[in-house]
């Protein structure tokens, strides 16, 4: 059952930051490359080779659970022991940030569980599924959040799922920000994709109406809310979220 709370965080926030802004086009991070075909045929023959007996799964815990993109046969929810939902990932100069105001994205990282959206995808174009996934989620290498198989908990089925979740080796794992910090991020950061306070209100707003309440981006979109007032001027009252 959907969950009855108010969201702080409302459209109109969102509005207040939207910019146009034109898509500058790949830059490559220092020490990263670009990911060519041959890394995602590589990345896909991995995945189909190392794949669990049975059906194959997704796990999506951020845009994936609003914006799937691939073809599916089958969704429920799943709750991964082990992993929690973090804004960990940065910088971003291109898809939700700028150099101006650099965003700062959601992974999976470790520790706590995670609810979220188990997908069931179709064998048949399974591969040129896999292609679509993979060039979502990789564009440089080394990988800060690489692909990998994890225990994704379904009613009292244990399964085995793909997903993308944080290397805290990675140069680009960002760790012991403040909430305060963070929300500052995501209520300034826009980039051609979109605002990082539009991902935040569109990620709480799904996970609410599943029944998915994620005490930390509760916490997190109200003080982003609040920072787009201090920042760009009040939202008119009983404003929609």
């Amino acid at each position: 059952m959907a969950h009855s709370r108010r969201m702080r965080l409302t459209r109109s926030h969102v509005d207040l930051v939207h910019r146009a802004v034109e898509d500058p086009g790949p830059k490559l991070l220092p020490g990263f490359r670009a990911a060519t075909d041959a890394d995602y045929a590589e990345a896909v023959g991995s995945m189909l080779a190392t794949r669990p007996p049975g059906d194959f799964w997704l796990f999506g815990y951020g845009s994936l659970i609003w914006n799937p993109e691939t073809a599916y046969e089958e969704k429920r929810l799943g709750r991964a022991i082990g992993w929690h939902r973090r804004f960990c990932l940065g910088p971003d100069y291109r898809y939700r940030g700028s150099h101006d105001r650099p965003g700062l994205m959601m992974a999976l990282d470790r520790g706590g569980q995670c609810t979220g959206m188990l997908y069931r995808l179709p064998e048949a174009g399974l591969e040129q599924e896999l292609h679509r996934l993979i060039r979502r989620e990789l564009s440089q290498l080394p990988s800060a959040f690489p692909w990998r198989w994890i225990g994704v908990k379904s009613g009292q089925e244990r399964l085995t799922a793909l997903t993308f979740a944080m290397d805290r080796r990675s140069p680009r794992y960002v760790a012991g920000l403040p909430d305060s910090e963070v929300a500052a991020v995501l209520a300034g950061a826009c980039g051609f994709r979109g605002s990082m306070a539009e991902y935040l209100h569109s990620t709480v707003t799904m996970l609410e109406s599943l029944g998915i309440h994620d005490r930390n981006l509760w916490r997190l979109q109200a003080l982003v809310a609040e920072r787009i007032e201090a920042e760009c001027g009040p939202v008119a009252a009983g404003d929609a979220g």
